[in-house]
C-alpha cells in the first residue's frame, strides 16, 4: 500500500513526505521530480517546449508506474488532480492524503518558487493562486481519504498526524 500526498504547491507535501518516510520506514518518491529525471530539462523548460498538455501526459504516465509499486510515499504535484485518470491510478494501491492551506498561507510559503511556469496567464501570483485553487477545491475533497489543514502547523505536526492516521486506518 502506498501513501499519497497531494494539494496545492506551499502545502508541505514534499518536506512532510521525507519525515513521514523516515518515521515508517518508507521510500518518498516525488513525481515531479521523476518527471524531471526522466525529461531531462526542469519543468518550465518542458511547459515551454512541450507545453502544459506533454507535462500532464508525462504526469499521467509517473503516476501509473508509480502505483505499480509498494511501500510508497508520493509526493504529487499540485495538479495531479486535474486528470481523473491519475487518481484512479494512485487509488488503485494507494490511501491519499489532501494537505491543505488558505491563498495567504500558501503565497508566503512559495512566494520564492521560480520552479513552475504561470497557470494563469494576466493573473497577479495571489489571483492565480487563489483561482486555480478554487477550481481545484473539489477534485482534491473527493480524491483524499484524509484531509490536514497545513495553516498553523509545523511539518512535523503535519508529518505526527499522517503517521497516526496511517497506522490507525482501517
Amino acid at each position: 500500500m502506498n501513501m499519497v500526498l497531494i494539494g496545492y504547491r506551499g502545502t508541505g507535501k514534499s518536506e512532510v513526505g521525507a519525515i513521514v518516510a523516515d518515521r515508517l520506514k518508507m521510500t518518498c518518491v516525488g513525481m515531479d521530480a521523476e518527471i524531471v529525471r526522466r525529461a531531462g530539462i526542469s519543468i518550465p523548460e518542458i511547459v515551454e517546449k512541450f507545453g502544459w498538455a506533454r507535462f500532464r501526459d508525462m504526469e499521467t504516465e509517473v503516476a501509473v508506474d508509480f502505483s505499480a509499486r509498494d511501500h510508497l510515499i508520493i509526493d504529487t504535484g499540485g495538479g495531479v488532480i486535474e486528470r481523473p485518470e491519475n487518481i484512479a491510478a494512485l487509488q488503485k494501491n494507494g490511501i491519499i492524503f489532501w494537505l491543505k492551506a488558505t491563498v495567504d498561507v500558501i503565497v508566503s510559503r512559495i512566494a520564492d518558487d521560480t520552479q513552475r511556469p504561470a497557470l494563469v496567464e494576466g493573473k497577479t501570483f495571489t489571483e492565480e493562486i487563489a483561482e486555480v485553487l478554487e477550481r481545484r477545491i473539489s477534485k482534491y475533497e473527493n480524491a483524499a481519504q484524509f484531509e490536514i489543514d497545513t495553516d498553523h502547523l509545523t511539518p512535523d505536526q503535519v508529518a505526527e498526524q499522517i503517521v497516526s492516521m496511517w497506522q490507525n486506518k482501517p
